[in-house]
């Protein structure tokens, strides 16, 4: 602890104590204090962040970040009802696009997981309610989350199973540390920090939030 602050956590220029990580970049800041955790139901925004988090294997989430519109302007909107009906010709153009990842195997991937997702909403009426079905009951969570707790625990039981079933569909890059860091993102669990400002916003959001 320092200053009075637990590990993990800062105090910015506004006063307000944050989780560390956006290490003060604006547009990282940003992305935590309004999109980082409060949930989301909507089928593209799902879909775009497991494609993202797929992409962000090896690399880092801000380079990701700063590369998102170029990956929704290559990727339609990450519209996967378009992407599911592409061919292997598109691979290739997104192979040249200087404005994103350049890897073979994660760009496939997009176009795969799009195929997935339209089998997956069909038979379950939509992504956000087969990604909601997953939620971690609140007994499966610390009553105080801290730091230790997080850097102990990059993937759970829920994400290894969500994981497997992913995967058994024939979804690809979506191992457990990447499916967890999906369910951070997108508000199916709160893991900002206690003492960060966003924590109970994020927490009335998803009090608030109806479940698909």
């Amino acid at each position: 602890m320092e200053n009075g602050v637990a590990d993990g956590l800062v105090v910015g220029e506004d006063g307000l104590v944050r989780c560390g990580w956006h290490g003060g970049l604006p547009d990282y800041l940003a992305y935590h204090d309004t999109e980082w955790g409060f949930p989301v139901a909507d089928d593209r925004r799902l879909f775009e962040k497991l494609c993202l988090e797929g992409f962000q294997a090896g690399l880092s989430w801000l380079t990701i970040l700063r590369k998102r519109d170029n990956f929704r302007e290559a990727f339609s909107g990450f519209d996967f009802e378009n992407l599911a009906s592409r061919n292997e010709s598109e691979i290739d153009r997104q192979l040249t696009n200087p404005g994103i990842v350049r890897h073979r195997g994660k760009i496939a991937s997009v176009y795969n997981n799009a195929r997935r997702a339209v089998a997956l909403a069909e038979k379950h009426g939509s992504l956000a309610r087969y990604f909601w079905s997953f939620e971690p009951d609140r007994t499966e969570r610390p009553q105080h989350l801290d730091i230790n707790y997080v850097r102990a625990n990059p993937t759970t039981a829920t994400s290894t199973e969500l994981s497997r079933k992913l995967k058994k569909q024939g979804w690809s890059f979506v191992g457990p540390t990447t499916v967890y860091a999906f369910m951070q993102a997108m508000g199916l669990v709160n893991d900002h920090l206690e003492g960060c400002f966003c924590r109970p916003l994020v927490e009335s959001a998803r009090a608030k939030f109806e479940r698909p």
